[in-house]
């Protein structure tokens, strides 16, 4: 009998709930950040924000059931798999808002959608130039870049705000880190696969007396609010925009590639171009859901990537069960309300700063795969980490660029895994590439030639 592979084994039900519920609050806070960004940028009111949260959180536990579980040979990677709103659709979003109103925004989006879903398959046809070097060099690129995120939660982003930075705020921030650090490596068992988990709610306790955690006035909450289609009315769908969204679109399936890969190196369960083009049909269904539901394009989130790294729980049924609980979440804005109120930023960037490096950690692992003593090799992947974490580390970099331009460029994770994806296509599958390692392989010779004549 053929052994059944650790991604396809269900877990009891006491720890697949633990387990799913972990990995919804390690996505949580950055699931309902976009919805919160959005809405403030173009002056919505807090009730609508709060259905695009409500709408968020659904489609995202859908698409997370999807790629957890399949739909059929239709869609889904079936790996563990938790999905989330991808910031790379927020600039276009907002110009498009303000250019053409929010008709216009969701009926882009399910045009891009639409397009998504039809080119999942000849786009999964380039996976095979998705080797270690370039997944690693991704991988490595994701996990530095989302440090700034974590350092973003625990001190904040408003350097004016008189909670910037406070000494408290970064206590607290460190007695998590220590204590996840604790459970991860001197727990046993169960105890070392929750030590995230364990962390958070430590960490949610330690903040209650700080006066941290404040559910607020729920009173206009309402108990069950399913999203309705097309809240805003008639989708439109002018040219620009869905262009724009069309990019948004194929950058999400480049990130989706390389992260589908990588959770692929973490598990051990390899999976075939027809198992990534699956998932990015499941990319695709966002784009079309969060049309219909005034969402947003969803993609594989690399905060949970990171504890599937840490913890070693690769069941794909934990990650399905994230994706139930996330619905439920969609249709009960009350108690979202109250789970986001009950987690302080600090405390989500105490933990996140382990889980990001972890993800780095996990990108250098990857790279080891590759024979990095070979110097075109070191090269491409010197050039692409550079290039990649240039717009996380130089804010503003391309501010000047046409708008087009800037949802590719400002990026990292885009323009690393790009650069590293042209570098490797150049020097290791064309005959640029043989002639470069016949020039390195006769420069010892050269060397020691040039050595002898000098005597």
């Amino acid at each position: 009998m053929t052994a059944v592979h650790p991604v396809d084994m269900p877990l009891p039900f006491g720890r697949q709930l633990a387990f799913g519920i972990q990995h919804v609050l390690i996505m949580y806070t950055g699931g309902i950040t976009l919805p919160l960004v959005f809405g403030a940028a173009i002056g919505l009111d807090q009730a609508t924000v709060g259905l695009l949260i409500s709408a968020d959180l659904l489609v995202a536990g859908i698409i997370t059931v999807v790629q957890s579980l399949g739909l059929g040979k239709l869609a889904g990677v079936r790996l563990p798999i938790v999905c989330g709103s991808t910031f790379v659709g927020l600039t276009p979003m907002i110009l498009i808002a303000k250019e053409y109103g929010l008709n216009a925004v969701y009926g882009a989006m399910l045009a891009g959608g639409v397009i998504g879903v039809a080119l999942a398959w000849p786009f999964a046809a380039i996976v095979r130039f998705f080797p270690p070097l370039v997944t690693g060099t991704v991988l490595t690129v994701v996990g530095i870049s989302l440090i700034g995120v974590a350092g973003g939660l625990i001190v904040g982003t408003d350097a004016t705000a008189p909670t910037f930075a406070t000494p408290s705020n970064i206590g607290l921030a460190t007695a998590v880190i220590a204590i996840a650090v604790g459970f991860l490596c001197l727990g046993r068992g169960v105890w070392s696969q929750l030590g995230v988990l364990i962390a958070l709610l430590i960490g949610i306790v330690i903040a209650i007396p700080m006066g941290l955690v404040a559910i607020g006035d729920l009173g206009d909450t309402a108990w069950v609010g399913v999203p309705t289609p097309f809240h805003f009315g008639a989708p439109e769908f002018p040219i620009t925009a869905v262009v724009s969204m069309s990019i948004v679109m194929a950058v999400a399936f480049a990130e989706s590639t390389a992260s589908m890969l990588a959770v692929s190196a973490i598990t051990g369960k390899r999976i075939s171009k027809a198992d990534v083009a699956r998932g990015l049909v499941g990319d695709g269904l966002s784009g079309v859901l969060g049309g219909v539901f005034v969402s947003f394009i969803d993609t594989v989130f690399n905060e949970n990537v990171g504890s599937l790294a840490a913890t070693r729980v690769v069941s794909r049924y934990v990650t399905a069960t994230s994706g139930v609980i996330l619905v439920m979440l969609g249709v009960l804005p009350r108690f979202g309300a109250v789970v986001a109120g009950l987690i302080p930023k600090p405390v989500v960037g105490g933990v996140g700063l382990v889980l990001f490096a972890t993800v780095a950690v996990v990108g250098v692992q990857t790279l080891l795969q590759a024979d990095l003593a070979d110097r075109i090799n070191a090269t491409i992947v010197a050039t692409s980490v550079g290039v990649g974490l240039v717009p996380e580390m130089a804010t503003g970099m391309f501010s000047k660029f046409p708008t087009s331009a800037q949802i590719l460029l400002t990026s990292g994770v885009t323009l690393g895994a790009g650069t590293a994806f042209v570098l490797n296509l150049l020097f290791n599958h064309t005959r640029i590439g043989e002639y470069a390692r016949a020039a390195v392989t006769s420069e010892p010779r050269d060397a020691t030639r040039r050595f002898q004549g000098s005597k």
